[in-house]
């Protein structure tokens, strides 16, 4: 059905070696620090990544149910505004399949031309994706790009002259900080062409109550994919965190309009790294922040997209207004 892309540089993404050197460095760099931190994007090793399944299918977690309400309600949109020129659809980090097989499902079912190109940095994990629509979907034409989205993205804007609908599904936009985000959008929309859309996910701001309970849900399933991050520390860095030490912590800074993570040391402890060559002291109640996860204003969203080279199109929300997708695209030159 396809094969994997191995995109020029990217190929020593999942090298054993670099990849444990950097998870070292950063561990290192974030632990260091007055306030010690550890970067979210650690959390997905294969456990971790289950646990975070778990957690999307949970009800206290409503972002997943939300975004499939809106997807449900907009693909026969976006299906008419893409029409019968060819496309790609373009998802960057794919998640478990769910929200894009919709779209999929749709843009098949209306005999839309169009190759589905899935980015990721983890090429077993792109074999999943080949094995699961060879199953499911066995007429898609499917082009996994094993590469960092930016690699990604290059490839195909020198591969191919066809329109790009880009996927960046859920909140993880939510994950950067603002400086970041910037950045982030200002790239993405250069790394395009005139014309091409990009469908975003944003969480919004709304009832405290609703969203601790999405971040530390009443079975525990949150927290012990946060205190999964010190395990995978221990295994693959041979820690000595004492797990039963260390307690999670979720709050939402109503200044920044964020939901914070953290970890904290339960009482006075000292661990050692072995793979650092190091020790650390951690006082009674000391956290360590893992993730910040923003929830934005639609006004805010709104100056995002204008400061970034992007038209917003359209805006979908669920009936609840808890979450807003947006369908962005890149300024037309004059």
């Amino acid at each position: 059905m396809s094969r994997v892309i191995d995109v020029p540089g990217s190929a020593d993404f999942e090298s054993c070696h670099d990849e444990l050197n950097e998870f070292r460095r950063d561990v290192l760099a974030g632990l260091n620090k007055p306030q010690k931190q550890i970067q979210s994007k650690y959390f997905y090793d294969e456990h971790g990544s289950e646990l975070f399944n778990q957690i999307t299918r949970h009800p206290d977690y409503y972002l997943t149910q939300c975004e499939i309400e809106i997807l449900n309600n907009c693909k026969n949109r976006l299906a008419r505004l893409l029409g019968s020129h060819p496309f790609n659809l373009v998802e960057l980090g794919p998640g478990e399949g769910i929200k894009t097989q919709l779209l999929i499902n749709e843009f098949l079912h209306e005999s839309l031309n169009f190759n589905y190109l899935p980015i990721d940095i983890s090429k077993k994990y792109l074999y999943m994706i080949i094995n699961d629509f060879r199953e499911k979907q066995p007429r898609l034409k499917l082009t996994p790009l094993h590469a960092d989205y930016f690699r990604g993205l290059e490839w195909l804007r020198k591969n191919s002259q066809n329109r790009n609908l880009i996927l960046f599904l859920g909140s993880s936009i939510g994950n950067f900080d603002p400086v970041i985000t910037l950045e982030f959008l200002h790239h993405l929309c250069n790394s395009l062409n005139p014309g091409d859309y990009v469908f975003l996910g944003f969480d919004l701001r709304k009832n405290v109550d609703v969203l601790m309970s999405a971040y530390d849900d009443i079975d525990g399933i949150t927290r012990d994919f946060n205190l999964n991050l010190l395990k995978r520390i221990n295994r693959e860095l041979n820690a000595d965190f004492n797990i039963e030490k260390f307690g999670h912590y979720a709050t939402y800074n109503v200044y920044t309009g964020a939901m914070e993570s953290y970890l904290i040391s339960m009482e006075p402890q000292i661990v050692t790294i072995e793979a650092l060559e190091k020790s650390f002291s951690f006082d009674s109640i000391e956290p360590i922040h893992v993730e910040y996860s923003h929830k934005y204003l639609p006004s805010q969203i709104d100056q995002l997209a204008q400061e970034t080279g992007f038209v917003i199109v359209d805006k979908f929300t669920d009936s609840r207004n808890y979450f807003m997708d947006t369908l962005w695209q890149v300024k037309e030159q004059k």
